[in-house]
């Protein structure tokens, strides 16, 4: 891992609905958390979960860290041959303490942590760093860090190195070629552009070219952060591992050797998702949770 510049708490944007245990979702890289479906959310908290979307820093409503990011394709070149992230403005560690300080403002003691994605990391790291925080870990279509899992060469790997338009319905239309790709089988159109539009109504007070950078921050962030394989090894609380067999971006080798990481976490493989909880995996989804909080209970 990277020096980065120090500790500094991001504040973060975030929602709740529903009486219950706590549980805490985070979403992808340059994702706000609208991306969690709302139908999604409503069922969560129907079973009986306080539901917390959470937006990361540099992301949706939550606080633009700023400062220039160091050159992706060095940082890319290096992460792959094994050497140290250098320029790095942050880390996963510091993501994961955004989560705790937020916790700590809305009176949160201990959650259930979820999260797909650069949101996985996240909540690994959580897991890692802030054990009694966390009353169990869901990690969805991720990996352990290792960048020969992250970075993935396919075409879904090239939508994170294509900029996003600033302008609003160019955006939108780039979400839907994304989504073409991340979606596979599940692709829904009119969903892809409901959730778009939210996303960038949520983003649209960031100018567009912070939104690069801070996309870009986020990537380097997670490249930095390394392989957190060992430190997975430590973990003991309640765990859910779910992927798609089809995923584009994170190789479904990645979900395994997190299973393969995390002693006791269950596995969940969904045969026809690719990288998108996407409405046909919801049932499965909710009532592995809902499973995994009776663990958590037990």
């Amino acid at each position: 891992m990277s020096a980065t510049s120090g500790r500094r708490i991001c504040r973060l944007g975030f929602d709740r609905r529903g009486e219950g245990e706590p549980l805490v979702l985070l979403q992808g890289l340059a994702w706000p958390r609208v991306h969690w479906d709302d139908a999604l959310c409503d069922r969560l908290a129907e079973v009986g979960f306080e539901v917390i979307r959470v937006d990361a820093r540099d992301v949706g409503q939550s606080e633009v860290f700023g400062g220039t990011p160091p050159s992706i394709g060095a940082v890319v070149q290096a992460a792959l041959a094994g050497q140290p992230v250098e320029g790095a403005l942050y880390d996963l560690s510091d993501m994961a303490a955004d989560v705790i300080a937020l916790l700590d403002s809305i009176g949160v003691a201990r959650a259930h942590v979820c999260g797909v994605s650069l949101g996985g990391m996240i909540a690994q790291t959580l897991a890692i760093e802030h054990p009694s925080r966390v009353r169990s870990l869901t990690s969805v279509m991720t990996s352990t860090g290792d960048p020969n899992r992250v970075l993935a060469s396919s075409d879904a790997l090239r939508l994170l190195f294509t900029p996003i338009p600033g302008e609003r319905e160019a955006a939108i239309a780039h979400q839907v070629k994304a989504f073409r790709v991340l979606s596979g089988g599940a692709f829904d159109e009119a969903r892809t552009r409901r959730l778009a539009s939210e996303a960038f109504e949520l983003h649209a007070h960031v100018p567009g070219a912070e939104r690069q950078r801070g996309a870009a921050r986020q990537l380097v962030a997670l490249l930095a952060s390394g392989d957190r394989a060992e430190r997975l090894r430590a973990l003991t609380l309640p765990t859910l591992i779910v992927h798609g067999a089809l995923d584009p971006l994170v190789p479904l080798d990645a979900g395994l050797d997190v299973a393969e990481a995390i002693e006791h976490a269950d596995l969940l493989v969904l045969d026809d998702m690719a990288h998108d909880l996407a409405p046909p995996f919801w049932d499965a989804f909710v009532a592995a949770l809902v499973d995994l909080r009776g663990l958590a209970s037990g």
